[in-house]
């Protein structure tokens, strides 16, 4: 069964240039509880704070949990989505190349508010690769762009890390040596960890914005442990798209941002920086 869905998605994968760019059809399975959307696994999508927000942001640290709703156990379509880039890229550094451009040229960036008719509102990978698969484009915005990155990454044999900055999420990915990347950054003593930046459309693997580059960051990797499902007794709804193919909203600050401008802030104050070196 699982060759059969390898052997599918790289058939998909070779002919997404045949296929015409789309909106998504509704995410399912969501339920509302007061101004929270939350998905089958109990995490809420449309807040980053907090044991049950999509980062898991508390006090000083944070923890990329959504991303595991695509690991371990619960392993699916972004997964084999990685492991498809394995068997066409079996050279390391192409291979991260691929997966890279393959993001940036796939996910279009959407803000949540054109997207989503919400404020904030982030996907989990096996979401957006779904999508991508079905309709040759997929709307996000910068930590969908990392959380399918760092997914993906996983899975071709890399180790993946999503990494916070004011205001931002990327991807960091292990790659030692790899000589075209603006900056190597040092996460947790260790060099040798490459930028993966997909938002922009001529992006390449290793660029860094420069405002970025003495901003306070926090990264976390990603291990393949699963998150559990949990016994849900909430009615599970529809979270439609809006008709909008989006672009940046004007107006108005995200309350992601907005919590993580105060993680870095005190993270500035009381931890290292993740160091940076060229």
């Amino acid at each position: 069964m699982r060759r059969n869905l390898v052997a599918v998605v790289s058939i998909l994968v070779l002919g997404l240039l045949l296929v015409s760019p789309a909106l998504a059809a509704p995410s399912q399975g969501f339920f509302e509880r007061g101004d929270d959307i939350y998905d089958s696994f109990g995490i809420s999508r449309n807040r980053s704070a907090n044991e049950d927000g999509f980062f898991q942001i508390v006090g000083n640290d944070f923890d990329p949990i959504i991303a595991r709703e695509s690991l371990g156990d619960n392993i699916d379509v972004a997964w084999e989505l990685g492991r498809s880039f394995t068997e066409k890229y079996p050279e390391p550094k192409q291979r991260a190349r691929e997966i890279f451009k393959f993001v940036r040229d796939r996910v279009i960036y959407t803000s949540d508010v054109d997207g989503f008719d919400h404020e904030e509102f982030a996907q989990n990978a096996d979401e957006i690769a779904g999508t991508i698969l079905e309709k040759g484009r997929a709307p996000g915005d910068c930590e969908d762009d990392a959380i399918l990155l760092a997914v993906l990454y996983k899975a071709a044999g890399y180790r993946s890390a999503i990494v916070l900055a004011p205001g931002h999420a990327a991807t960091l990915v292990y790659l030692p040596n790899y000589n075209k990347a603006a900056r190597v950054f040092t996460l947790e003593g260790e060099k040798g960890w490459v930028w993966a930046e997909a938002t922009g459309s001529t992006n390449e693997l290793g660029w860094v914005a420069p405002s970025l580059v003495s901003a306070p960051m926090v990264a976390r990797e990603l291990t393949e442990q699963a998150i559990p499902k949990k016994e849900l007794t909430y009615r599970l709804t529809s979270i439609p798209q809006a008709s909008s193919r989006g672009g940046f909203s004007v107006g108005g600050i995200s309350p992601f941002f907005s919590v993580v401008f105060m993680l870095w802030l005190f993270s500035s104050m009381g931890r290292r920086p993740l160091s940076r070196r060229r």
